[in-house]
């Protein structure tokens, strides 16, 4: 199955890998200074840092990322990210993120 390319923010596209009710894998592509806006929600999230470098909060605490570096987002803690050189992120939500389909 294919989904499409929708965009999520400026400078940033959303596209669903995969999904079943319990998972969900979603690539999300940045141009440089795109940023994911802080929020949360209920759902544990895995970031894995495909290409591109990432300045990510989480909870109050930065973290820069680069290629292959990887972070797990408890559910309900406040996240987000600014893309310092464009690329692309691969997250996994557990369950599904509904809003994204």
């Amino acid at each position: 199955m294919s989904f499409p390319v929708v965009d999520a923010d400026p400078g940033v596209t959303r596209q669903v890998l995969a999904e079943t009710p319990d998972l969900m894998v979603v690539a999300f592509r940045f141009d440089t200074g795109g940023e994911g806006k802080l929020h949360h929600h209920p759902h544990v999230q895995s970031t894995y840092v495909q290409s591109g470098r990432f300045l990510f909060h989480v909870d109050g605490t930065s973290h820069e990322l680069a290629p292959g570096d990887s972070l797990v987002i408890p559910g309900n803690t406040e996240h987000g990210c600014t893309c310092v050189a464009a690329g692309t992120l691969i997250d996994t939500f557990t369950p599904r993120r509904d809003d994204f389909l």
